[in-house]
C-alpha cells in the first residue's frame, strides 16, 4: 500500500502559525470575496513549486476550485522570463531558459508586493514559440488570495519570504518529461527534437542544481502531483483553516 507523503517542513523556523478553523476534507464550501486574508489582514500568498510537468497547474487550478475563482489571482513564472530584443531567432533559441538568471524575479517579486498592497499590477506577457516578450502587458487586480507558480520560485530568497505557503510537487521524473513533451508540442510550437535536445541540456541538469534542492524550503510536499487526491485536500483544508474565525453571534 502507498503512503501519501504529505510533509511540513520543520527546519524553517520562519514558518507561522495559525488558528485553525475545521471544515471536513473535501467538503465543498465557496469562500466570500475579502474573507481570505492572513491574520493581519492582507492577502494571503500561496507558492506552488515544482519540476517542468509535475503537475503545479493542476493543483494550482484545484486550489481555484475550492475558493471560488473571484477570490484568487495567479501569477505563472513563465510570464516573467527575461527579454532580449536585440538577439537574433536563432540565439535566443540558445539561451538557457531554465536556469535562474533568464527569469525577471525582480519584477515578480515586485508584483507580488503591489498586489499583498492592494495595488493592480501590469503583468507581462511571453511569446514561447518565439522566445520573446509580447509587447503588451495584462492588467491584473488584487485578489483576496495571490498563487505564484513556477519551477523556480523556491531559488530566489527574496521572492520566497513573501510566500505564506509553500508547496513543493514532487513527480517522477518520466511523468515529468512525457507531459512536457505534449505540452510543448501542442502549446509552444516545438518539435519532438527539440523538446528532447532542451530537456537534455538544459531542463534536466537545472532541475538537478536549482530546483531540486529548492525543496527543502516546502513548507509541504505533494507527491504525484495532481493525481493526490488526499495530499491536495489536505492543502486546501490548511488553506481554508487560515480563514479568520467569524464573530460569535
Amino acid at each position: 500500500m502507498r503512503r501519501n507523503r504529505l510533509r511540513r517542513n520543520a527546519e524553517d523556523p520562519k514558518v507561522k502559525s495559525y488558528d485553525h478553523v475545521s471544515w471536513t476534507v473535501g467538503e465543498e464550501r465557496t469562500i466570500s470575496p475579502g474573507k481570505l486574508q492572513t491574520t493581519d489582514g492582507r492577502p494571503l500568498i500561496i507558492g506552488i513549486c515544482g519540476g517542468t510537468g509535475s503537475g503545479k497547474t493542476t493543483i494550482t487550478r484545484r486550489i481555484i476550485e475550492a475558493l471560488s475563482e473571484t477570490n484568487v489571482v495567479v501569477l505563472q513564472q513563465d510570464n516573467y522570463y527575461r527579454d532580449y530584443p536585440g538577439m537574433p531567432f536563432e540565439e535566443r533559441v540558445k539561451v538557457n531558459f531554465d536556469h535562474p538568471d533568464s527569469m525577471d524575479t525582480p519584477l515578480l517579486a515586485e508584483n507580488v508586493r503591489q498586489l499583498r498592497a492592494g495595488q493592480a499590477i501590469e503583468r507581462p506577457a511571453y511569446d514561447y514559440a518565439n522566445f520573446q516578450r509580447l509587447k503588451g502587458t495584462v492588467r491584473i487586480e488584487p485578489r483576496a488570495a495571490i498563487i505564484v507558480e513556477g519551477i523556480l520560485i523556491f531559488e530566489n530568497k527574496a521572492l520566497r519570504e513573501l510566500l505564506d505557503i509553500k508547496i513543493f510537487v514532487d513527480t517522477d521524473a518520466d511523468l515529468r518529461f512525457i507531459r512536457r513533451l505534449v505540452r510543448d508540442i501542442r502549446d509552444r510550437g516545438r518539435t519532438t527534437q527539440m523538446v528532447v535536445e532542451q530537456y537534455m541540456k538544459t531542463v534536466r541538469p537545472m532541475h538537478l542544481e536549482f530546483v531540486e534542492p529548492s525543496k527543502r524550503y516546502a513548507d509541504v510536499i505533494i507527491p504525484e502531483g495532481g493525481h493526490n487526491d488526499v495530499g491536495i485536500d489536505l492543502v486546501i483544508q490548511k488553506i481554508r483553516s487560515l480563514v479568520p474565525r467569524p464573530a460569535v453571534q
